[in-house]
């Protein structure tokens, strides 16, 4: 709530929003994760006063085309807010569908979702599409849940297929498994007086267009000596290794980042030829670092070490 009330008063209106930089709106975002959601919204934001004149659509064909927005956000907006009959599809629903009427198509197939889709559409309240989809996602979130459904106080109990087979624990069935792999960082905290070098990610990975420092990265553990012998020589020899942190786990939904920090103090200006292969685009004062939008990762390290 305290990040949605700041965000809301920042960005009154979806021209605010539009108009905005995406590192400002990434900034406000920090520490919620889930990035591209920022992105998203800040890209949706400029389509709504670009293509439809600052006024958002009010159908489900129309909420589509945002950036951002798929089958299940577009349900939840035209139902909530324009009061049109879309059923949502979550989690909670394909839980509480599949049991009831015991489905065993796989959610994680096309063919599944549109099944799933199709039956939630038939079984949605045409003069209270709204209060039906909170309803039914409630439902699935506090009383059929995943591992423990209260089964025994259920009102449909009776009709519910899983109870009556004893599948509530098989059902939904969803054949992907989430591959979590492992990230190994370390991380060059690269001082200059009381500047530090940060540099941006760029697309295709994590964090995008938040900052970080240079970095190698492995998928196993490297040893300091092992890793201090590879820095470019330039940059070996101009600078000295001043701290190393602890090891900082970060877990993110698909993957699991242990990241170490090196902090190298530079005692010869040869040593920033060296960093214009990291793509630095220089150091950056504390005032400057506090203002850029960071991965949490990298705002707990600052915290600790350096503010």
């Amino acid at each position: 709530m305290p990040y949605y009330l700041k965000f809301v008063e920042q960005y009154p209106t979806v021209y605010d929003l539009a108009n905005a930089p995406e590192d400002a709106v990434l900034r406000l975002w920090q520490g919620l994760g889930y990035y591209s959601r920022a992105r998203n919204l800040h890209a949706c934001a400029k389509m709504v006063v670009e293509n439809f004149n600052g006024q958002f659509p009010s159908t489900y064909p129309e909420l589509l085309k945002l950036k951002g927005i798929g089958k299940y956000t577009a349900a939840a907006i035209a139902s909530f807010a324009f009061d049109q009959v879309n059923a949502v599809v979550d989690g909670n629903v394909y839980r509480v569908l599949s049991r009831i009427y015991g489905v065993e198509d796989d959610i994680a197939s096309t063919s599944g979702a549109k099944t799933f889709e199709k039956l939630a559409n038939t079984l949605i309240d045409p003069k209270q599409p709204a209060e039906y989809n909170q309803a039914i996602m409630e439902f699935g979130a506090m009383h059929c849940s995943p591992k423990t459904p209260a089964c025994g106080l259920c009102p449909i109990s009776e009709e519910c297929h899983a109870y009556n087979h004893g599948t509530q624990l098989k059902l939904p069935i969803k054949s992907k498994k989430v591959k979590v792999r492992t990230r190994h960082f370390y991380y060059f905290v690269i001082k200059e007086g009381e500047r530090i070098y940060m540099k941006q990610r760029g697309p295709g990975d994590v964090w995008q267009g938040l900052y970080d420092f240079p970095l190698q990265e492995s998928n196993q553990a490297i040893s300091t000596p092992e890793l201090m012998e590879n820095l470019p020589p330039e940059l070996l020899n101009n600078v000295i290794l001043e701290e190393e942190s602890k090891i900082f786990k970060h877990v993110l939904t698909h993957q699991r980042i242990f990241a170490t920090f090196y902090l190298l103090n530079v005692v010869n200006h040869k040593a920033i030829k060296a960093l214009s292969s990291t793509e630095s685009p220089g150091p950056f004062d504390l005032k400057q670092i506090q203002d850029l939008p960071k991965p949490i990762l990298i705002n707990n390290f600052l915290v600790e070490h350096i503010f």
